[in-house]
């Protein structure tokens, strides 16, 4: 145990920087997000007084170019709204807030992402995005690239970007992971019961984790598959992207609960549009070419150290936890 803790401490000061910065981060893209929408010429042509109803979104449905008066700019701020309110709740719980729970980390070298979802989050953000990089690097390295559907106008575009969180998880995960968990594990026809098993599977009795891994698995695949199977999707090269992204998502909403597996996938959504729309007005290059601006390659490297920073304290922590229940037995 003491050998564990002397580890962790070692590693403790520099993870808990990385985490404190990366939250910095997300917290300022909500400004950011603001003062590109609000604040440049991001789609050209429209802005964000652009009617709602005109999107290709609501195409074939009663409301495609209707009267209604709502513009894209209304709906980013119902957007924002909802995000900033998971946020919050992300800093203060579930049991201790966001600076609280660094604090035994970096003093004791313990830490329970349980107890904080904006630690979990910070987490397994940074340890998504190294998968996703690591899988890049492998498949461009024998010809498969991933390339992104076009873009009808940015402003659009990152509209979308920072609506599909919202309905991707309610779609991927409460409805396909979810419901099929509650349906398995649980005894208790409970209205109030289904919602709380919902919002956190950990409310659940799971004795047979098995079945809950393979359906996790199953929904990543079908999550992969839908990021290429429709006209205007992706190449098959985001296919092994986006699976490991939705089997990562899968096992933080059946560990941590919703909140944290849709923040994380707003964090790789519209954390990540945001600085480079920042980028592409303040510099005025495409948005394709601000991925490659030097501010953007800063945050990758941040994110990179700082997700293999988190798969370390998860091996040292596993490796340990198993050595002493030997021990004990």
């Amino acid at each position: 145990m003491q050998v564990s803790n002397k580890i962790l401490q070692s590693i403790g000061i520099p993870f808990t920087a990385l985490l404190s910065v990366i939250f910095g981060l997300l917290l300022v893209s909500f400004p950011i997000g603001i003062y590109v929408v609000f604040e440049t010429d991001i789609g050209d042509d429209i802005n964000f007084e652009y009617p709602l109803t005109h999107l290709e979104l609501f195409a074939g449905t009663e409301f495609y170019q209707s009267s209604l008066d709502v513009s894209i700019g209304d709906a980013f701020v119902v957007l924002w709204t909802f995000y900033l309110i998971l946020f919050v709740i992300a800093i203060l719980g579930p049991r201790y807030d966001f600076l609280k729970t660094l604090s035994p980390i970096i003093s004791l070298g313990k830490y329970d992402t349980r107890v904080n979802y904006m630690i979990g989050i910070t987490k397994w953000f940074s340890i998504l995005i190294l998968i996703s990089t690591l899988i890049n690097f492998v498949q461009e390295g024998i010809g498969l690239d991933i390339v992104p559907p076009l873009a009808e106008n940015d402003l659009i575009q990152f509209f979308y970007v920072t609506l599909a969180p919202i309905v991707e998880e309610f779609g991927f995960r409460l409805f396909l992971v979810g419901i099929p968990l509650f349906v398995m594990y649980s005894a208790r026809p409970s209205l109030k019961y289904f919602v709380k098993c919902l919002w956190s599977p950990t409310n659940l009795d799971i004795t047979d984790a098995k079945k809950a891994f393979l359906l996790i698995i199953f929904v990543g695949v079908l999550f992969g598959f839908a990021h290429i199977a429709f006209g205007d999707s992706w190449s098959t090269g985001k296919f092994a992207q986006a699976a490991a992204s939705g089997i990562i998502l899968g096992w933080v909403y059946l560990r941590y609960g919703f909140i944290a597996s849709i923040m994380i996938h707003w964090a790789a959504n519209y954390f990540v549009f945001s600085y480079a729309n920042f980028i592409s007005q303040l510099n005025e290059i495409s948005i394709e070419d601000s991925f490659s601006h030097s501010l953007m390659s800063t945050l990758e490297i941040l994110l990179l150290v700082a997700g293999v920073f988190s798969i370390a304290v998860l091996c040292v922590n596993k490796f340990y936890s198993k050595r002493e229940f030997k021990l004990e037995v």
